[in-house]
């Protein structure tokens, strides 16, 4: 079944302790419609510029992504510069330009209506809700969301935890929205706040899920080079939802478990290169190559 992405696109400039580059396709949406590609058909809505380069838009359709969605209005794309330090575990931002992104409206295809899957990658929540007034019987939704929207968005976004089937968040930020240092509190109280499910990412340190069927705690894939982390959450969202999207018939906790293995190696290939290099590149044989040894490495039985 098909995943309907909605959220940010962006052109991105990135700097790390040995590189930078500029005008690279970022953005939530990004990530996540190519990391949820390798699954399955995916519908993207999103907001870019007229400077918005024609290649990256191939890039979308040669994925098989549908671009239908996308607006494509006068004026600039959403611009967003940022800098890692040497651990590459924090992050500064240096500018943001909203440009069109500022007044983005998510308008759904008809066709795109009844898409059975849906993630609401990292935008405000108000625009997360007005997506879901459009659309009809969804199977399961997943939210994104960041600590801007914990901290001036709260009400909207717990609000919205009561509409969706899972949420995805840092461990930060799920400290943040419950105030609990324990993620283990964290995730359980999250989960009584609405979704059935919940997924803290921890970097470096790997994901722990929280399920209505059971507590799963996944590490992360140990890489020598790291390039560019930016995506890699976007690109976890992308992969675990896609998953979910190709098994749709029965989702279980051994599927919950197996999509955030899933969305872990789309993220672990995503941050070797800069922006979507990486997942331009990457083949479904690698994808499952690394799976195995992600699985064997990790003595889970998934």
């Amino acid at each position: 079944m098909s995943v309907l992405v909605v959220g940010s696109i962006a052109l991105d400039t990135i700097k790390t302790p040995l590189e930078e580059h500029a005008d690279l396709l970022g953005g939530s949406a990004s990530y996540a419609s190519i990391a949820a590609s390798f699954f399955g058909g995916v519908n993207l809505v999103g907001v870019v510029g007229d400077d918005f380069p024609e290649a990256h838009i191939e890039l979308f359709r040669t994925h098989g992504v549908d671009t239908e969605g996308l607006q494509i209005t006068p004026g600039k794309t959403f611009r967003w510069s940022g800098e890692y330090l040497w651990d590459l575990n924090t992050r500064e931002t240096r500018s943001v330009e909203l440009n069109v992104f500022e007044h983005f409206s998510p308008e759904l295809p008809e066709s795109y209506r009844d898409t059975p899957f849906v993630l609401l990658a990292n935008i405000a929540p108000a625009l997360q809700h007005h997506v879901l007034d459009q659309i009809s019987n969804p199977k399961f939704i997943v939210a994104d969301t960041m600590d801007l929207w914990i901290d001036i968005a709260r009400d909207e976004l717990v609000s919205l935890l009561g509409r969706v089937d899972m949420l995805i968040l840092n461990d930060g930020e799920a400290r943040q929205l419950t105030g609990e240092t324990s993620l283990i509190r964290a995730g359980r109280k999250i989960r009584e706040m609405g979704p059935s499910h919940v997924a803290i990412k921890k970097g470096e340190h790997g994901c722990l899920l929280f399920s209505t069927e059971g507590f799963f705690s996944c590490p992360a894939y140990p890489l020598e080079d790291i390039h560019d982390p930016t995506g890699a959450g976007d690109s976890f969202a992308g992969g675990l939802t896609g998953y979910l999207a190709a098994h749709a018939d029965s989702i279980t906790f051994d599927h919950l478990r197996r999509a955030v293995v899933y969305g872990s190696t789309l993220a672990s290939y995503n941050v070797e290169k800069f922006s979507l290099e990486r997942l331009k590149t990457v083949t479904l044989d690698e994808i499952a190559s690394r799976y195995r040894i992600f699985r064997d490495m990790s003595h889970f039985d998934v």
